[in-house]
C-alpha cells in the first residue's frame, strides 16, 4: 500500500468514527425560535410563494412547508448541530463539493400564530467514499424535527453528497475551428480514430476536410479510419514567437499518410534533433483541457 493509500484509509476511517460518534449523540435540540409563529412573516411568506389562498390568515395557522422558516440561523454566531462537526471534517478531506441528492417532508400539523417552535437534529449516517459523476465522495443523512413544547409538528430528512472536485485542466488556448464540415474529424479525435473525409461518389480522400470533392464536385461525404502511421514529410522547427499554452521549440510536421494525404500535426516524444525527414510516426493523442484532445506524432517503435 502507497503512503497515498495510507493516508486516504487513515482519513477515511476517521471520517467513520466521527460519523459513528455524531449518531450516537441522538436528537440534540437547539435553542426555541427567536419569535413566536407570526402573522406578518406568514403574509411575507405568502407574497414571496404567490400563495393567494387566503386559509392560513383567516384561521391564524402557518403554511406547513414553513416549519423551516422559523428556526433558521441569521449571519451571526450559529447554535452547533451533530451535522457541523461532520461536514467541517469532510471539507478538511478534500470533500469541498456538496450537492443535494433529496429532501423528503413530513407535515404532522400547521403550526398555530403564537407558538414557538425548537429545531432538533439527528445525524443518522454517512456512507461511502463512492464513485459519483461529480468526483469521489460521501452521503451524509440527518433528519431535523421541529417541535412546539413536545409535540412534533413537521419532520425534514436530508441526504447530501459531499464529494471531491475533478480536477479540472486549464483550457487550452489554441482552439480549432470546429464546423460542419470538420465535427466527424474532431469526433474521432475524442474516440481515439483518426478520420479521413472520403467522397462519397469518386471515393477519393481528402484532407483538411471539406464541402466538397475537389475531383468531380460532389458534396456527399463520408470518412474512414487511417491507421494511424505516417512519415514524416515536411517539418519547421518553431523558437519564436511565444505561444499560448505550449513550450518552444516545439516541431510543426507535415505527416504523409499510407492512405495517400498528409497531416499537420506536432511531434512529441523525440528531441528536436532527432527529428528528421523520413522518420516514421504514430499517432498518438494528448488530452490539452476538459474539452478538447489532439492528435500528435510519435516516432513509431521499431
Amino acid at each position: 500500500m502507497s503512503a497515498h493509500d495510507r493516508e486516504e484509509t487513515g482519513a477515511h476511517e476517521e471520517l467513520m468514527e466521527l460519523a459513528a460518534k455524531q449518531a450516537a449523540l441522538g436528537e440534540v435540540r437547539g435553542a426555541p425560535a427567536a419569535d413566536p409563529v407570526n402573522e406578518p412573516m406568514i403574509r411575507h411568506w405568502l407574497a414571496a410563494m404567490g400563495d393567494a389562498n387566503p386559509a392560513y390568515l383567516a384561521n391564524g395557522v402557518a403554511p406547513p412547508a414553513m416549519a423551516q422558516v422559523w428556526t433558521m440561523q441569521g449571519l451571526g454566531p450559529r447554535q452547533p448541530s451533530p451535522v457541523d462537526e461532520v461536514m467541517t471534517a469532510l471539507n478538511e478531506a478534500g470533500f469541498t463539493g456538496v450537492v443535494a441528492t433529496n429532501c423528503d417532508h413530513t407535515y404532522h400539523r400547521p403550526l398555530r400564530v403564537g407558538e414557538r417552535v425548537t429545531a432538533a437534529t439527528r445525524f443518522s449516517d454517512l456512507k461511502g467514499p463512492k464513485s459519483t459523476a461529480l468526483g469521489e465522495g460521501y452521503f451524509a443523512t440527518w433528519t431535523v424535527t421541529w417541535y412546539s413544547e413536545d409535540d412534533p409538528v413537521a419532520e425534514m430528512l436530508f441526504r447530501v453528497l459531499k464529494f471531491r472536485p475533478k480536477e479540472r485542466k486549464k483550457p487550452y488556448p489554441l482552439k480549432p475551428a470546429i464546423n460542419q464540415d470538420t465535427a466527424f474529424f474532431w469526433e474521432g479525435v475524442k474516440q481515439g480514430e483518426l478520420r479521413i473525409q472520403r467522397c462519397g461518389d469518386c471515393g477519393e480522400l481528402r484532407h483538411p476536410p471539406g464541402p466538397l470533392c475537389p475531383t468531380c464536385r460532389s458534396a456527399n461525404r463520408d470518412h474512414v479510419v487511417a491507421s494511424g502511421l505516417g512519415t514524416l514529410y515536411s517539418f519547421v522547427v518553431h523558437h519564436h514567437p511565444p505561444v499560448p499554452g505550449r513550450e518552444t521549440p516545439f516541431v510543426v510536421a507535415v505527416v504523409e499518410l499510407p492512405e495517400g494525404v498528409r497531416i499537420v500535426g506536432n511531434i512529441v516524444d523525440c528531441p528536436v534533433e532527432d527529428v528528421g525527414i523520413g522518420m516514421e510516426l504514430r499517432v498518438t493523442y494528448s488530452s490539452m483541457d476538459d474539452e478538447l484532445t489532439l492528435p500528435l506524432w510519435a516516432p513509431r517503435e521499431p
